[in-house]
């Protein structure tokens, strides 16, 4: 899930000083779970544009924004009210923002600021797991993420600073990753793992900009029988 909030209203009428005309993009899936760009929310978003003195010409949520092929149809589909307008303001993630941009001839704007890949803790909490380093070591450390949740970024640990509640010392408000780590993998008997001394955390993986491209694996063929 990436985990975005709305930019400032105040923010966004700036970004659409020059632009009268403006098409509305929204998000079924992270946009909708952050509360900034499902139908409600965008709804919202075009009667306070319209009470600024704009003209929504139309708008439509994604099932996914980021989904190239889903995103040049539902463009189709909305063609002359994309065509209309001149500007389109799009509340959802910055990936959304250029696949968009990349299939519309009108200048696009971001309504978001994209914060970070979280997890769902309830309705309108969320919390940051996954740093996307691109060289995951979670079954090494119990399933908890050094990379992202030790505020040093730490692959071994724990370091001398944590207090002996089991706090960061870099901020007393948070668990220390590394004790997290060790009460996990010592109630699963696995504290082998903490003997491990890892090197200091290959980069080269998170290098941007990133592409990766599936392939299916090669099927062996069964031996035809004569």
């Amino acid at each position: 899930m990436i985990i975005q909030k709305q930019k400032a209203f105040e923010t966004i009428l700036e970004a659409l000083e020059k632009q009268e005309k403006v098409f509305l993009v929204g998000c079924s899936d992270c946009a909708t779970t952050c509360k900034t760009g499902g139908e409600e929310d965008l709804a919202a978003m075009k009667t306070r544009l319209e009470a600024s003195g704009k003209t929504v010409t139309g708008s439509m949520v994604c099932e996914t924004a980021c989904l190239r092929g889903e995103v040049r149809t539902r463009i189709g589909e909305h063609k002359a009210e994309i065509d209309g307008a001149s500007a389109l303001l799009v509340m959802a993630c910055g990936t959304a923002v250029q696949t968009i941009g990349e299939q519309v001839e009108p200048p696009v704007h971001a309504g978001c600021d994209s914060l970070f890949i979280g997890e769902v803790i309830r309705q309108g909490k969320f919390a940051e797991r996954c740093s996307a380093c691109g060289l995951c070591v979670l079954d090494e450390t119990g399933g908890i993420c050094p990379v992202t949740r030790c505020s040093k970024g730490l692959m071994n640990g724990p370091c001398g600073g944590y207090s002996k509640d089991g706090k960061c010392e870099v901020d007393p408000e948070k668990d220390c990753a590394w004790i997290l780590i060790y009460e996990r993998l010592k109630k699963r008997g696995e504290l082998g793992k903490m003997r491990k001394v890892r090197e200091a955390k290959d980069q080269a993986p998170a290098n941007k900009p990133r592409l990766y491209q599936w392939e299916r694996p090669e099927q062996k063929k069964e031996p035809v029988a004569k």
